[in-house]
């Protein structure tokens, strides 16, 4: 049964952001010229069980906090998890002489105080105070358990199901003025399940989902009853012979593409030359249809947020438009060293500089179904899991281990697995074709994908 509590306490979020003052007024005594602090906060419970029995139960509480200082262009980063005066002032005090003894950085700085939040404040309902004990975790994960198991297959066996959530607490204040923090939390659960042949062969395959609210989580049996059907249908898997062909990636798994796509139009990644999109902002590299879209303001959403990690202000930006490449994904340091202002991309640790990080990356689902686009390609591979991706980052030289399913005059014909997939992909982008199936799940969410003429590496 759901119970819930209101933690929230707005004492205690006072006295952080006091701390966190009084920290960056030390700093600059101490001889910053400018500071950062940010303190966070988490408490998280998850219970793991096994075949009926509990297997893990997790519960953590942190309070960690972090202070950037620079001094001139040198910067220095450093974190603490106890907070006694003394050990704020030997923090202040490390920092300082750790940036004094940095080599110059030209772009290390503060965000451009004109780019900084400054409200209104959108309500992006990210908290969500529902309080779920240690027991009804478990029954949560036991349901998914025997959700699963009521496929009734004598092949099945339960692998792993787990339940639990985590609820954040995140304060930053900088010298500049700026100051703001959020408040978070996330409810997940998932089943994986084992299916075994007559001969010994063993196939996993589970199903997991997180969500902000957990009113949102799916029926725990539903979700079972997913896990242990896709485990059951990988048995009898056969190899391939390796030849060119159609393949089609899962909506489960399509998102890895996008995600080397955006891993190359990190800022970091274009100030360093090491992308092999570095020379192609501006340019055509999907067909005219494909859209790529970020969007830091989508209610309960994954990434959401009003501001990165430096303050920077976000909006929703369009990545992918019409098929064109629009931009980079920014923070300061690297917006400085590329002449460009920052996107609101920054991520960071408590104990490191920021770095580049999406919010919520959808690419748009398109006019045909999976079955429509398996009819169209006639035979191919339907990849439903990957592993060991390796990617050359100058050339886009990309390869991955696969299993999934072969389909002969557009339908399923058997599993199949130990497969290798490999392509360029620049081409693979220019030949990608979405299906309709997206399903909006995580912080980088893709429909089904079909990309022609790929490499499939077999017996």
């Amino acid at each position: 049964m759901l119970q819930t509590r209101n933690d929230t306490d707005t004492a205690q979020r006072d006295a952080q952001m006091q701390r966190l003052e009084d920290l960056l007024s030390a700093a600059r005594k101490a001889g910053a010229d400018a500071a950062e602090a940010v303190f966070a906060e988490s408490r998280s419970l998850s219970v793991g069980v096994r075949k009926g029995e509990v297997e893990t139960v997790e519960r953590d509480e942190t309070f960690d906090l972090g202070l950037r200082v620079f001094v001139g262009r040198k910067q220095a980063v450093v974190s603490v998890s106890e907070f006694s005066k003394p050990t704020l002032d030997r923090l202040v005090e490390r920092a300082v002489i750790m940036a004094g003894l940095a080599p110059d950085d030209p772009y290390a700085s503060l965000a451009d105080p004109t780019l900084l939040f400054k409200g209104p404040e959108t309500p992006l309902d990210l908290y969500d105070d529902t309080y779920l004990s240690a027991e009804s975790l478990q029954q949560r994960a036991l349901d998914i358990e025997s959700g699963g198991l009521a496929a009734g297959s004598e092949a099945l066996q339960s692998d792993a199901a787990s339940a639990g959530y985590v609820q954040n607490m995140w304060s930053m204040l900088t010298s500049d003025g700026f100051g703001g923090g959020h408040r978070t939390s996330l409810f997940f659960q998932s089943g994986r399940f084992i299916a075994t042949d007559p001969a010994g062969n063993m196939e996993r395959d589970g199903e997991g989902r997180s969500v902000r609210h957990a009113a949102d989580l799916p029926d725990v049996a539903e979700m079972g009853r997913v896990a242990a059907e896709r485990a059951l249908a990988a048995l009898g898997a056969r190899k391939l012979a390796s030849q060119k062909t159609t393949v089609i990636f899962d909506n489960r798994i399509s998102k890895s593409l996008v995600s080397q796509f955006l891993g190359a139009i990190s800022g970091p990644a274009i100030a360093r030359g090491s992308s092999f999109l570095k020379d192609k902002l501006g340019q055509q590299l999907f067909d005219s249809a494909v859209q790529i879209v970020d969007d830091p303001l989508r209610v309960r959403g994954l990434g959401s947020c009003l501001f990165d990690d430096e303050g920077v202000a976000v909006t929703r930006r369009a990545l992918i438009e019409n098929g064109v490449l629009t931009g980079w994904l920014l923070n300061t340091a690297a917006g400085r060293q590329l002449g460009m202002p920052s996107t609101g991309h920054a991520s960071r640790g408590l104990a490191s500089a920021p770095g580049v990080s999406t919010h919520n990356v959808t690419l748009g689902a398109g006019a045909q179904s999976i079955d429509s686009l398996m009819r169209d390609a006639g035979n191919g591979v339907i990849v439903t899991s990957m592993f060991g991706p390796s990617l050359n980052s100058d050339t886009g030289d990309w390869s991955a281990g696969a299993s999934g399913f072969w389909f002969e005059n557009g339908v399923i014909a058997y599993p199949v697995n130990e497969i290798t997939v490999a392509g360029n992909l620049i081409d693979m982008f220019r030949r990608l074709v979405p299906a309709s199936d997206l399903e909006i799940r995580g912080t980088v969410d893709a429909p089904s994908v079909l990309i022609e003429a790929m490499s499939v590496g077999g017996k």
